[in-house]
């Protein structure tokens, strides 16, 4: 539904993005993560048409972006990570407003107004001045606003941010429900979030992918072996040793519980919880625990995206979930900032798709994204 092909943005010898490929098929959540700097909201902006690549091309559903961009916006739905808002409209008016920009007559408009309002929970604010709801409704009109003339493809960046923990949890399950509907593109900070909506995950860093797979195929290419934690009442002093000649177990070091705590560096293939079971019975210990320990997709991000040492090419594939890596990070540019050209990312955005004139610009709170650097 979603292709980026081979996208770079340069600043002069400034490196932004690098080179960055991907897709995203029909009704996939596909998440991006990244740390600040990396070059996220970048490549975001150049997806949504907002900044034109250095090289490189975007198309939707088959259509280049760019050059049939109309056309193709029609298609798209997009919240920016800063929402630029009227704030002295209504957000019922605006949403009215934002529906007939997207193209909307007649009863649609109503009808879209209405479900955009239900499914993002702005039916206690639709008749309040955009100006005086918390960050957390502003939030939400940004996303209302995004889903209005359903469109087939969804690029959300950091939708959660500023929402109460009642909020993310609503909202969390809006994004699973228009997953099931749509192409959805997901960027964020917050890894569990990563973990509890995304079918596959790209890790962006300076401005190349460094990784590209599901989260637990991620997890199985990037994190060392598998490990086997195990508690022992009073820490039996021939434990180590005992555990360390069990076959399938490479090391033993001392776990975060306490005495009696181990964690069994154990080989990939291997599963050495029946012998250590019976181990523990043969010596009459007292077996208080027994269980694997899952990798973080966190330990992964911090693996791929810390430069102590040169970060080797390696990563997870795509929907089949198999090991692969579309290139590693290192040379992209020194710095850690990316840039965009301000381009304005509120409600005029889509004025021209539907042939009518657009009010000025929005204040600017759309701001400059954290992977910029302003020009």
């Amino acid at each position: 539904m979603i292709e980026a092909h081979d996208l770079s943005r340069r600043y002069g010898d400034f490196t932004a993005v690098d080179g960055v490929s991907f897709t995203a098929a029909d009704h996939e959540i596909l998440g991006m993560l990244g740390p600040n700097g990396a070059g996220k909201t970048t490549t975001i902006r150049m997806i949504t048409g907002f900044l034109p690549p250095t090289a490189g091309r975007v198309t939707v559903a088959g259509r280049d972006l760019f050059e049939s961009p109309t056309e193709v916006r029609r298609h798209l739905g997009y919240l920016p990570e800063n929402v630029a808002l009227y704030p002295e409209m209504r957000v019922e008016e605006y949403l009215l407003y934002r529906a007939r920009l997207e193209g909307l007559t007649g009863g649609e408009v109503r009808a879209a107004v209405g479900e955009a309002v239900e499914r993002c929970m702005l039916e206690e604010v639709r008749h309040q001045i955009i100006g005086t709801i918390s960050k957390g409704f502003r939030q939400r009109v940004g996303l209302a606003t995004a889903i209005l003339h359903r469109p087939e493809v969804l690029v959300l960046d950091e939708p959660t941010v500023g929402l109460d923990p009642k909020q993310i949890i609503s909202i969390r399950e809006l994004i699973r429900e228009l997953g099931r509907e749509r192409t959805l593109l997901l960027s964020t900070h917050i890894l569990p979030e990563v973990e509890l909506l995304c079918d596959r995950v790209i890790i962006i860093d300076r401005g190349r992918i460094a990784a590209e797979g599901t989260p637990e195929s991620l997890r199985q290419s990037w994190v060392g072996n598998p490990g086997l934690r195990v508690t022992l009442k009073d820490a039996p002093e021939a434990a180590p040793a005992t555990l360390e000649q069990i076959a399938g177990v490479i090391a033993v070091r001392a776990g975060a519980g306490g005495p009696g705590s181990f964690v069994l560096e154990c080989d990939r293939t291997a599963d050495p919880r029946e012998e250590v079971f019976r181990a523990a019975v043969e010596r009459g210990w007292v077996l208080l625990e027994l269980a694997r320990e899952r990798a973080s997709l966190e330990e992964v991000f911090v693996r791929l995206t810390t430069h102590e040492q040169p970060l080797e090419v390696g990563g997870a594939a795509g929907a089949g979930g198999a090991a692969g890596a579309a290139g590693a990070s290192g040379g992209a540019g020194a710095g850690s900032m990316s840039a965009e050209d301000g381009a304005d990312a509120g409600g005029a955005s889509r004025a021209s798709a539907a042939g009518e004139a657009a009010p000025p610009p929005p204040p600017a709170a759309a701001g400059h994204g954290e992977d910029e650097v302003p020009s």
